[in-house]
């Protein structure tokens, strides 16, 4: 009698290298998020001609931008502006013409902010820059874990939905390692290079990256969407694909050939009745089977930045000088270490323990480390501070982090989850601006650490949130069995 196969057989069987390869392509669109998010923190002394006088150098360009504290934090935050509008407008554009035009469109933007940056004379054109880059951030930020989601195998959702916050600490850990070393005479203008060379292997890379097969079969192209999935999984696809329909592999292959002559967006009858049944923002947010669900993302992604991450990966450095002014830059760099290690060992959790367990472990975690460091910093001891500091970090990893672009996908079904995650992500990129744009005005208002406690303070806040508001998905087949509905027949 044959053995049934292990679950590690069962897990790997849908595992091909074209699988792979979309998702180190796609990924690159979160790494340049995280890169752009710490770009400005180790090197911001010598961009602000802190340490060196503005010197016309090679090409003409200076070898600093003198500015003060005030014009570097919108410089900064002016980044989340782009990334705000970026997200706005990628969930629509995801839901109505496919997932990969808004990851190709959000590779050009990366690549044209990083150019502007690398070759800035002034504060205006560093800021459009980031602007830009900001753009491609909030675009991609959306699509991604979309995208992800649709094309993992269902056993192993959770562990390739967190290679979104991984890549993210991949994109910070090497902007903080560029920035330390390079940090003096023009080569801070490298750092934003390296940005513009990843932007540039996307956009080649995307170019046979295929459609979401589940995007495909929701908008009516069922054969096309057999055909795809059956090349991503390499393996039976029947039990994933019978939710879709029927399909035959004469209509796959005709859906082909329409995409490669341009007429992917002449409508079929299915396709009419697909793209009616998707939701755009507004409805989403009043429709009775999702607004819980909005509810509940924009929550955690407000959890998310207003529990302090940004504080430390932006400002680390600043905010411990004082305290450590021979270490503040190494510390920069075990932050982004050990979020990425952290981030990568507790990615089997989340469908271990549970998105929900996880989420209230990393805001719990979060809230006492900040308690601890704001008291380190106002009575000065050096090693708590540093401790504390790569604890929030460590906390943050092991939920909040990949957790909340994992839940928008699991919360709703397919039609909202463009929209959704459009709201999701502009709530989050509001509180990114308001962390980005006041932490440094608070630190000097609040003096020393005492800034931390508000974290604190918010972190209890988003406890309660979500362990009254938000439901487990870990386990779920879709939204109607995680909210516990019917499904309705309309």
């Amino acid at each position: 009698m044959p053995s049934s196969p292990s679950s590690t057989q069962k897990w790997t069987a849908n595992l091909t290298p074209y699988l792979f390869y979309l998702l180190a392509i796609v990924t690159l669109g979160p790494l340049q998020f995280g890169f752009h998010l710490a770009e400005l923190n180790a090197p911001e002394t010598v961009i602000r001609c802190i340490n060196q006088p503005s010197l016309l150098a090679e090409l003409a360009l200076p070898t600093c931008i003198p500015m003060t504290s005030a014009q570097f934090a919108i410089v900064s935050s002016i980044y989340t502006i782009g990334g705000l509008f970026g997200a706005i407008s990628s969930g629509p554009l995801a839901t109505k013409y496919g997932r990969v035009p808004p990851m190709r469109l959000a590779a050009l933007f990366f690549t044209a902010g990083p150019i502007l940056e690398a070759f800035a004379p002034s504060i205006p054109v560093i800021a459009l820059g980031r602007l830009v880059s900001g753009l491609g951030a909030g675009g991609a930020i959306v699509v991604v874990p979309i995208y992800i989601s649709e094309i993992s195998p269902k056993e192993s959702k959770g562990l390739f939905g967190a290679l979104t916050q991984v890549t993210i600490n991949v994109g910070i850990l090497i902007a903080q390692i560029l920035g330390y070393f390079l940090s003096y005479g023009q080569m801070w203008r490298i750092v934003f290079g390296v940005a513009g060379g990843l932007a540039l292997v996307q956009a080649l890379g995307l170019v046979v990256v295929c459609e979401s097969p589940e995007w495909l079969a929701t908008n009516g192209k069922t054969g096309l969407a057999r055909k795809i999935l059956q090349r991503v999984r390499g393996g039976n696809i029947e039990d994933e694909a019978a939710k879709w329909g029927t399909g035959t592999s004469e209509e796959g292959q005709e859906e082909y050939d329409s995409l490669l002559h341009g007429e992917q967006n002449q409508p079929s009858a299915s396709n009419k009745r697909s793209s009616e049944a998707s939701i755009g923002i507004l409805k989403v947010i009043v429709h009775p089977d999702h607004y819980k669900a909005i509810i509940a993302v924009i929550g955690v992604m407000l959890a998310q930045q207003l529990c302090g991450i940004n504080s430390v990966i932006m400002y680390s450095v600043s905010f411990l000088r004082d305290l450590l002014p021979t270490t503040a830059g190494i510390i920069n760099i075990a932050v982004g270490a050990l979020n990425l290690v952290m981030t990568i060992a507790c990615a089997p959790l989340s469908d271990r323990l549970g998105r929900k367990t996880c989420l209230l472990l990393s805001i719990a975690g979060m809230g006492i480390n900040s308690l601890i460091l704001g008291f380190a910093l106002e009575f000065e001891v050096q090693i708590l501070a540093a401790v504390a500091t790569l604890l929030i970090v460590a906390s943050f990893a092991v939920g909040l982090g990949p957790i909340p672009f994992i839940l928008a996908n699991e919360l709703v079904g397919p039609e909202a989850v463009g929209a959704t995650q459009s709201v999701a992500l502009s709530a989050n990129w509001i509180a990114t601006f308001l962390v980005a744009q006041f932490f440094p005005i608070l630190r000097v208002l609040l003096d020393r650490g005492r800034v931390f406690f508000l974290f604190a303070g918010l972190a209890v806040l988003f406890f309660a949130f979500v362990f009254w508001w938000v439901p487990e998905t870990k386990g779920k087949k879709n939204a109607d069995e995680v909210w516990g509905r019917e499904r309705r027949e309309d």
